[in-house]
């Protein structure tokens, strides 16, 4: 999950914390659309962020979901540092590239499961410990940072040295991270800072905050696998190369419903590529007609086809395709539907017609009338979705019960 990050100045008017939706702000996806929306539930949730210039969705969208956890637990409101994640996550990825011999994804993507993979070994730091901001700019932007670290794994990667590699490397990689995002000891038990008049460390912090990273999971569905079995879904920047588990598209969905009825919000990892999905209209739907959507004439009533008025799509429901397990797979394996973005569900929607959306909060800032939030129809959930991450506890038991390996107790 890495792309269209460069979007975010296209937007405009980003805006780092904005506030909180209430209940009722989620009426319309925009001013003068026709949709009509009234909440099914909308979860506690901190205030929309920006990932800025940097292909860190993954974080940011994780982190969220993490931040909801805590208000979920009665921990309060928290603000996670996302570059804490990231640098940690680079020197996996750097690790793991070599180990490779340079046949993996080294980039600024990752994937959920990237976040408990910290959490284990790193712990994490509230945003004011460690804010990932040490070159100059005052928004993130790591594509110096990239290409540096990748220069450097390329390098290494050809092995000078006699054949082999030094122990100098894994220095030489954590000196630029130090430079970059800001200096951590090697035993990160040392790194103190202090929250609320406490003084932590990372993985006392996380003890403090009581998250477990063996209490989440992903789940995905995809046909060239067997159902109710963990695989490894084949994308590029799952490096940790770690698995989901596989349900049929129907359960899927099931699930995220399941999870928001009884308090728990998700992680969304999607393709957000398609015509219908426009983070700027706030709404992501799958038109039985693809030209009854138009960001040129986003918010115009009505669309001039054919010789014919038609509605917007953007601006007024419209048919939307049924998508079966068949169309859904076909578009994965044709590369059609790719890892694009990871996003946070924190509530469900209805509109005028009865049709169900997800309520998503996304890491683009302020950069829309509805402050960073949009709905996704469930056509758009069940056909460009890529895989989700939430609590064990959140998925239905009976799917729990098809492998008690995977999901524990």
């Amino acid at each position: 999950m890495k792309r269209i990050f460069f979007l975010l100045f296209l937007l405009g008017g980003i805006l780092l914390h904005a506030q909180p939706a209430g209940a009722d702000r989620f009426t319309t996806n925009q001013p003068g659309s026709r949709y009509r929306f009234s909440d099914i539930v909308v979860l506690p949730h901190t205030p929309v962020k920006s990932q800025d210039r940097t292909g860190t969705c993954w974080s940011y969208s994780t982190l969220s979901f993490m931040e909801s956890e805590l208000l979920r637990k009665g921990k309060g409101e928290h603000d996670l540092a996302e570059m804490w994640v990231a640098r940690h996550v680079y020197m996996g990825k750097a690790i793991n590239y070599l180990r490779m011999d340079g046949k993996a994804n080294f980039a600024q993507g990752g994937e959920f499961h990237d976040i408990p993979w910290v959490m284990r070994h790193y712990g994490l730091v509230p945003q004011a410990a460690y804010p990932g901001l040490n070159y100059g700019d005052t928004i993130h932007i790591h594509n110096e940072l990239e290409a540096v670290l990748k220069a450097m794994v390329d390098a290494l990667n050809k092995h000078p040295q006699k054949g082999h590699l030094t122990t100098a490397w894994k220095r030489a990689v954590k000196g630029t991270l130090d430079a970059y995002l800001g200096e951590v000891p090697d035993d990160v038990t040392q790194f103190r800072f202090k929250e609320n008049g406490k003084t932590y460390n990372p993985k006392s912090f996380l003890k403090a905050m009581n998250l477990h990273p063996d209490d989440y999971v992903e789940i995905t569905s995809f046909s060239h696998h067997p159902y109710y079995r963990p695989f490894v879904v084949e994308i590029p920047d799952n490096w940790q190369m770690a698995a989901a588990f596989n349900v049929p598209m129907d359960d899927m969905v099931r699930t995220v419903e399941y999870a928001l009825e009884h308090g728990y919000t998700v992680a969304w990892g999607a393709d957000v590529s398609e015509k219908g999905f426009s983070h700027r209209n706030g709404l992501a739907i799958v038109p039985q007609d693809p030209r009854t959507v138009s960001d040129r004439k986003a918010k115009d009533l009505y669309l001039q086809i054919d010789g014919q008025k038609v509605p917007n799509g953007f601006m007024q429901p419209v048919p939307e395709k049924q998508i079966t397990a068949e169309i859904r797979q076909a578009a994965f394996d044709d590369k059609r539907t790719t890892d694009d973005h990871g996003m946070h569900i924190i509530g469900m929607a209805r509109d005028q017609k009865g049709k169900r959306y997800f309520i998503v909060k996304n890491s683009w800032g302020n950069s829309n009338a509805l402050g960073g939030y949009f709905f996704v129809s469930e056509p758009y959930f069940r056909y460009k979705t890529i895989m989700i991450f939430l609590h064990k506890k959140a998925v239905p038991k009976d799917i729990r019960r098809k492998d008690k390996c995977f999901f524990g107790k």
